[in-house]
């Protein structure tokens, strides 16, 4: 596991757990990370990651439009 350091001017007013959230957030939503993996770099469970991706403005289902298309005429 890589540590980072990063300085974060206090003006910014978030803590070390909004800022892990907001990062895992975006690595989920451009599908670097897996749920899983998203909810460990925030240190939350699973169900609490999913429950907070709505505050971050990242959707659970992480489909383009073309996958969607396919899904449908699957199903």
């Amino acid at each position: 596991m890589k540590t980072i350091i990063l300085n974060v001017p206090d003006s910014f007013g978030l803590d070390e757990k909004e800022i892990k959230m907001l990062i895992a957030a975006k690595l989920y939503e451009e599908g670097k990370f897996s749920l899983g993996e998203a909810a460990q770099l925030a240190e939350v469970s699973k169900r609490a990651f999913i429950e907070l991706l709505g505050q971050f403005n990242v959707s659970l289902f992480n489909y383009t439009p073309d996958e969607l298309v396919d899904d449908i005429n699957n199903a």
